[in-house]
């Protein structure tokens, strides 16, 4: 194919997957009042699964939540102070969920664009990454959504500088909270993608990891500072452990030194390249 071929297929590729987040945000956009109220809100009460598991703890759940939980006492009142902040909450709410339900086919359209260049060996590691990065993803919202956020809102909203100050949370705010710090940790959780492809191309070795997990460790703390909306050390210590738990299983994926070609593989390869 000519330059201009790939630049066509690149243009198609991107029709398509603009088509596609199109079609789901049409087919979203009704269910979002019902999305809203059952998934999106659903931190704000006290009877989100990771509250009732920390209540049913006891007092080892008000150590690892960072205050004294009330059973069916927590709730958030989300008020409304911009006049179009529900219209525009409602159509990027059926934005992002049209993303998330076709990431699957978008993967898919850029596997399709690269898959031409392959050779056949490289095809197959190709595929894993795209379906091991897609997993790692939607896994990353996932806790982000069980774990970080929830914990992130009831610490933060509970917490209390004077009696005289009362907590009052903004639509706004919540949403921004509620987005940064879901999609963060899908991001967040492609570090192991990112190490398995350092890897392969000779740069990180599993020596690397050994050396430098003290300088990761703070490196992590910084990059927990970074994604937490405020610098308390029980929303540090909610991010942190999830993404040091990333550097572990990293250093799990990839090989133990890096591997040197002998002269006969080094001899075909150099007849493959002429």
């Amino acid at each position: 194919m000519s330059f201009w071929d790939h630049l066509e297929s690149l243009r198609w590729m991107f029709a398509r997957s603009a088509i596609a987040v199109a079609v789901c945000f049409i087919g979203v956009f009704a269910f979002v009042p019902w999305l809203f109220d059952h998934v999106v809100m659903a931190p704000v009460n006290a009877d989100f699964p990771l509250y009732r598991f920390l209540n049913s703890l006891g007092t080892a759940g008000a150590f690892l939540s960072g205050q004294a939980l009330d059973g069916q006492g927590f709730h958030v009142d989300i008020i409304n102070i911009k006049l179009a902040s529900q219209f525009f909450t409602h159509m990027s709410l059926a934005l992002w969920f049209a993303l998330l339900a076709s990431f699957p086919y978008i993967i898919y359209e850029i596997w399709k664009f690269v898959c031409p260049a392959l050779y056949d060996n490289e095809r197959t590691s190709v595929r894993f990454t795209f379906v091991f990065g897609s997993v790692m993803f939607y896994t990353g919202c996932a806790v982000g959504y069980m774990l970080v956020f929830p914990l992130t809102l009831r610490f933060l909203y509970t917490y209390e500088l004077s009696p005289a100050v009362v907590n009052q949370l903004s639509l706004e705010s919540y949403m921004d909270n509620f987005l940064m710090l879901i999609f963060m940790m899908g991001i967040v959780f492609e570090l192991p993608l990112v190490a398995l492809f350092l890897s392969r191309i000779g740069i990180l070795t599993k020596e690397f990891f050994h050396t430098y997990r003290r300088h990761a460790i703070v490196a992590i703390l910084v990059a927990a500072a970074v994604i937490t909306p405020s610098s308390d050390p029980f929303t540090l210590m909610a991010v942190f452990i999830p993404i040091y738990i990333l550097w572990e299983f990293s250093a799990l994926l990839i090989t133990a030194k890096r591997r040197k070609p002998v002269s006969g593989e080094l001899s075909r390869q150099q007849e493959q390249s002429m």
